[in-house]
């Protein structure tokens, strides 16, 4: 027997994107409920971008002991215990789904607790029992990783990134899949904590997105770090026995060869989990497994919405979040000047060492579109803040029109970077010329003085090159 409830807006998932328009649309003046049918916060808080990055942190500390031992320190890191690691970062996780539960709460957001799927129009079915009706509908159920043919996840032997992020005794030895932002990092984490680690790219260079010049200098730190890179090389049988794994590799170049490993980690994307929702029920068919919208997120159907990783955007935590605050404004009547996302104003961060952080378009981008650019780039070895604290691995490009009056793209590869690409960004997003980057007084020393310094010479004015 079915129950029924009413609310003005039903967002089904509680990730970064969910959960951001739930407390918007509340804060809006609707009454708001939310089903979830893991953990508030979605796999970003519990199962991705949190925990991956307490990780990130904890290598990071434990690779300064070579810096410490340089200073006379002598550390004893034969009791290192690697379970420890795991334990933060799901203190980390815990402790910010405590705090979106909280955030529910404070905002008078209903929790509800299953599976919840659209029955028709208007109305969300949670675990095929308990009926919701609501005025608009905000679908944000998010994505999983994507497997490959023939590399079936197990979490033993072929593990997710989700899978790789709840380990709590390391490999001696594995093979990573995929050389995007999730391969690096864990490329990174392994790595430093003495793990023998292979990566293995089917593109000819990490990190393939990124500007060139970028993945180069990631891909020299990794290989100078002991890390075996494998670019243009697919992975195209595997074979599990009692001892790990063995890949089959491919390569134009040199044909196939076999590679052992404790276990492999598979991170070649991530699919959208847009079946078994009730799309059909409402007329919405998902195009190669996304959901198609308008503006402001509306789907085909009138007062149902689609957000983040179901969205043929880029799935990223914070899209799916600035998402949610789109449609949510739509929906309570106030909506804002954007009517969708531009994804030349996106950000990317990868937060391996060195960090890279990026946005708009490369230099061979900007070429193939017909548009006329200049590239000014400043490398962190000549940066005062970067030679003090042995940093200097990196440096910040900026795309730009010629005349320096456009930032068409900028990209920063080396510490911090994923903190100070902002700067670039809000001057790229109020339409700034490289002027006022230039002429704006920054803090010396800093990283954050590699910006001015590449505006500098995106104007012939250098002065610290």
């Amino acid at each position: 027997m079915l129950t029924s409830e009413n609310y003005d807006v039903v967002v089904i998932g509680s990730g970064p994107g969910g959960y951001i328009a739930a407390i918007r649309c509340a804060k809006l003046g609707k009454s708001v409920a939310i089903i979830e049918r893991d953990r508030l916060g979605g796999v970003c808080l519990n199962m991705g971008c949190i925990p991956s990055k307490s990780l990130i942190r904890q290598a990071s500390l434990f690779l300064t002991r070579a810096a410490l031992e340089s200073l006379g320190v002598s550390v004893d890191s034969s009791r290192f215990d690697y379970a420890r690691v795991f334990a933060a970062s799901r203190r980390a996780a815990d402790t910010l789904s405590r705090g979106v539960a909280y955030l529910m709460k404070k905002n008078g957001i209903a929790v509800i607790s299953g599976v919840g799927a659209l029955g028709s129009d208007r109305i969300v079915v949670v675990d095929g029992s308990r009926e919701i009706h609501a005025a608009n509908i905000i679908i944000a159920t998010g994505s999983r990783p994507r497997e490959l043919p023939g590399f079936t996840f197990d979490e033993a032997r072929v593990l997710s990134s989700e899978g790789a992020l709840m380990l709590e005794k390391l490999p001696k030895k594995i093979i990573i899949l995929g050389g995007g932002a999730i391969g690096a990092e864990m490329s990174f984490i392994m790595n430093a904590f003495g793990v023998e680690v292979y990566l293995v790219e089917m593109m000819r260079r990490i990190l393939p997105q990124e500007d060139a010049e970028v993945s180069e200098t990631v891909l020299r730190s990794f290989i100078k770090r002991g890390i075996a890179v494998y670019p243009s090389t697919r992975a195209v049988a595997l074979q599990k026995d009692t001892d790990g794994v063995s890949i089959i590799l491919e390569n134009a170049e040199n044909g196939q060869t076999s590679l052992g490993a404790d276990c492999v980690l598979v991170s070649v994307g991530r699919s959208p989990n847009t079946e078994n929702i009730g799309l059909d029920r409402v007329g919405i068919v998902p195009e190669k497994g996304f959901i198609p919208v308008g503006d402001y997120g509306e789907t085909s159907c009138s007062g149902v919405y689609a957000i983040g990783d179901v969205v043929a955007t880029p799935l990223l935590a914070h899209v799916a979040s600035k998402e949610g605050e789109i449609a949510a404004g739509h929906i309570a009547g106030s909506p804002g000047a954007v009517r969708r996302i531009d994804t030349l104003e996106v950000p990317s961060a990868v937060y391996c060492e060195p960090e890279v952080a990026s946005f708009g378009l490369t230099r061979e981008q900007a070429e193939a579109r017909g548009i006329a650019c200049k590239t000014s780039t400043f490398p962190f070895r000549a940066s005062g803040k970067a030679i003090a604290a042995g940093e200097t691995e990196g440096f910040v490009k900026l795309v730009h029109d010629p005349a320096g009056t456009a930032l068409l793209g900028a990209h920063i590869v080396g510490a911090h970077a994923t903190e100070i690409i902002h700067e670039l960004l809000l001057a790229k997003t109020q339409k700034l010329p490289l002027s006022a980057i230039a002429e704006m007084i920054h803090a010396h020393p800093t990283m954050g003085e590699g910006v001015m310094e590449a505006a500098r010479m995106g104007m012939g004015e250098e002065i610290q090159i």
